[in-house]
């Protein structure tokens, strides 16, 4: 008898199959932790059939599960490496953090929505349990445990926070976002610490929705 565990054991499967890896995603680590991981824990119960569709997943109050493919080109871009200390800005329910954990990085998890926080903090204790998780204003990440060799951001951003660069390894730091300039299409950067400031390099475009904290917070300072 099929259970609803082996069809979403298939899911994941025709996920990696057919949205990751045909978009030049071919880190094993990623893929293995993608195939691996149940994205449906990580969404609350209305919208965990949706949990392998190719798109960007309602969470509530204008916040978004990280559509797979973009989710994983951005992480092989980075690229995790093991041991390296991991921050990610607005981290949901916690599934790129569990990727990442997958990954052998020593990830900490912030997210200022209460809901969120408080998913992320039950299902990361069963699937990824040495992620910490932390609340407080994504826009001044989390100092405490700076420097960080990899901040991602999750959900688009006019611009990259200063507190957000400051907590970057100013030797090795890298962070990635999607952007979404006025002017052109949300898109990925990469931001890498040079001896000059951050480097910065475009990767690809995405749809990926504005995130409303970080989003209000740019308004306010114009």
């Amino acid at each position: 008898m099929t259970t609803s565990a082996d069809l979403y054991a298939d899911a994941r499967k025709h996920m990696v199959d057919s949205q990751v890896r045909p978009n030049r995603v071919s880190d094993p680590r990623i893929l293995a932790a993608m195939r691996q991981i149940p994205r449906e824990r990580f969404l609350p119960s209305n919208v965990q059939a949706l949990a392998y569709a190719d798109e960007d997943v309602p969470l509530g109050n204008g916040r978004y599960m990280t559509e797979p493919m973009v989710l994983a080109r951005m992480l092989q871009a980075a690229p995790p490496r093991a041991d390296e200390r991991v921050l990610i800005v607005a981290a949901g329910t916690g599934y790129s953090a569990a990727v990442l954990s997958a990954c052998g990085c020593r990830v900490v998890a912030l997210e200022d929505d209460p809901a969120l926080c408080t998913l992320a903090q039950t299902v990361l204790a069963e699937q990824a349990p040495s992620v910490t998780v932390v609340t407080g204003p994504v826009a001044a990440g989390w100092a405490a445990s700076a420097p960080y060799d990899l901040i991602l951001i999750e959900g688009a951003v006019p611009e990259i926070p200063a507190a957000l660069k400051a907590q970057l390894h100013q030797e090795q730091g890298r962070l990635v976002a999607a952007i979404c300039a006025p002017d052109r299409a949300t898109h990925v950067v990469l931001a890498e610490a040079t001896p000059a400031g951050l480097g910065m390099t475009t990767l690809f475009d995405c749809g990926t929705p504005p995130l409303p904290s970080l989003k209000k917070a740019a308004a306010f300072e114009f």
